[in-house]
């Protein structure tokens, strides 16, 4: 009887952090993955297992028995699998929400779902402090005994921990890893109310694992999202990922939506849009320019490959390494986007460790891993633009595609400032109709003039018109350099709270435009 006492602890604890790790992805689909997310559903999470904790320990005192124990596991279990599929309509409410820009819909959107999990993630917060009730018949083992069980229980949590992400979402999607850790709960929790009680008591539940197995067959029709354009959507370890065909192009966009990562259409090169501006890198320094000698370029967060097509057609001789960290965009890209291009070598891996990593230099050095309006911090420090900076050519450039807000341009200072404590020269344009704005990072000092000159220079009947269109959009689009402001480092950035006041002054100012 002992085993399977611990054998629960282990299994409940298991299942409540992989529900907490589901959860994470349920909502990020939705609301995004920023850390205030996060740390909304870890404050919740362990508020509902203080009450579990309370009211198992006064709950096993009233009724010190197995059936109970097993019947409230049972029932928290059934409840974890009904969670993904009560939610779906609230969260689709809050994608509409969110494309719309209803700040307090989204909000009550997100309460209401975590409202969803105060039963089951209470009724698991029991096992513990019930399974010591249930193992203590002497006192004086009472050290050891709640050790032992607490410790098992954390060991199921660690497993838990690893067990949605690196395994179950990718296989089967996050509605199904709901169901399969519930049904893993479910199933032993009956098991072992049939090897403690009866088979006689444990019929009495026998509808639960048959309403899950018929929630697997056809509880999850359609789509997670009533996304026009829809043609494929499927989830990785790191992304809920959609494709949209919108008047024959096809769009790129992640998790709750509010950016398009990547475009293609077969017959259209000029998107207008942040990918072309990589282009117009090189054209920052002291002309003239060659067009032969630039040869080399690096792109973090590839996405579907949108710049380094457009880099092929402009420039068909440059060798491009593309860094992409999802293997599952990089499938997409091949298949919807035109990622077929012979020049490309793609390294699906982190883009700071793959440039670190790397023994190669590059004329031109694109960062555009960011998921508007959310930024991997790791991306915006002092030491990562040192590594930039080492890896560029002496007469190389870095190109960076920043989010802003309307008349918010804190993050561009913020960020500006810190690749200025590395780089000698900062040039900035707003890309027209966006909220986007490029930054260009020239190793050597340079001149914005350098530009405007190296644009009139060009030769009209050798250069591709995709460069002679982007080159005038950036000559007309600079704006000054940015303003003075806080330094990023490894050990200290602060880059969410500037991306959360962009998204607050975003819903209040309540403007329609896409971030790209």
């Amino acid at each position: 009887m002992r085993k399977i006492l611990l054998i629960a602890v282990f299994i409940s604890g298991m299942v409540t952090l992989a529900a907490e790790m589901a959860t994470g992805r349920l909502l990020g689909n939705y609301f995004g993955t920023s850390n205030l997310i996060w740390a909304s559903i870890i404050g919740l999470i362990l508020i509902y297992l203080t009450a579990g904790y309370f009211i198992g320990g006064k709950w096993a005192d009233r009724s010190p028995k197995y059936e109970t124990f097993f019947s409230i596991l049972a029932w928290g279990a059934f409840a974890i699998c009904l969670v993904p599929f009560i939610s779906r309509p609230i969260l689709r409410f809050a994608a509409n929400a969110f494309d719309q820009l209803w700040i307090g819909n989204l909000i009550g959107s997100f309460l209401a779902v975590m409202i969803l999990f105060i039963i089951p993630i209470t009724l698991l917060g029991t096992a513990s402090p019930f399974a010591i009730r249930l193992a203590m018949h002497d006192s004086r083992q009472a050290g050891s005994i709640s050790g032992k069980i607490y410790a098992i229980s954390t060991l199921g949590s660690f497993v838990g921990t690893f067990i949605p992400d690196i395994l179950l979402i990718p296989l089967i999607g996050t509605y199904r890893t709901f169901l399969i850790i519930g049904f893993i709960l479910l199933i032993f929790a009956l098991l072992a109310l049939a090897l403690t009680i009866n088979w006689k008591f444990t019929l009495k539940l026998i509808w639960m694992p048959i309403i899950v197995i018929a929630l697997w067959i056809f509880g999850a029709p359609g789509s997670d999202k009533n996304t026009q354009g829809l043609i494929y959507e499927t989830e990785s370890s790191y992304n809920y990922i959609q494709v949209l065909d919108v008047n024959d192009f096809h769009l790129l966009r992640l998790n709750e939506g509010q950016g398009v990562h990547s475009i293609y259409h077969p017959d259209q090169v000029n998107y207008f849009g942040p990918w072309e501006q990589v282009l117009a890198a090189p054209f920052f320094n002291a002309p003239p320019i060659h067009l032969q000698e630039i040869d080399s370029l690096a792109i973090i967060g590839l996405a579907a490959g949108t710049t380094a097509r457009q880099a092929s057609l402009v420039y068909p001789w440059i060798k491009i390494d593309g860094f992409e960290i999802d293997p599952k965009i990089v499938e997409v890209g091949y298949k919807y986007f035109g990622m077929n291009i012979p020049n490309l070598n793609v390294y699906v891996q982190d883009g700071r460790w793959g440039l670190k990593t790397s023994n190669k230099t590059y004329d031109i050095i694109s960062v555009d891993a960011y998921r508007p309006p959310y930024i991997p911090w790791h991306l915006t420090t002092k030491e990562f633009f040192e590594e930039v900076y080492n890896h560029l050519e002496p007469d190389g450039v870095m190109v960076i595609n920043i989010g802003r807000g309307l008349d918010d341009r804190r993050l561009i200072d913020a960020l500006g400032s810190t690749i200025l404590s590395v780089f000698p020269t900062i040039h900035v344009m707003d890309v027209p109709d966006s909220f986007n704005s490029i930054l260009f990072a020239t190793k050597m000092p340079t001149e914005a003039s350098n530009l405007k000159i190296n644009y009139q220079q060009l030769n009209q009947n050798t250069t591709h018109p995709l460069l002679r269109e982007t080159l005038f959009v950036t000559t007309t689009n600079l704006q000054p350099p940015p303003g003075k402001s806080v330094v990023f480092t490894d050990d200290k950035a602060p880059i969410e709270w500037y991306t959360n006041a962009m998204i607050i002054d975003f819903f209040l100012q309540g403007d329609m435009e896409t971030l790209q």
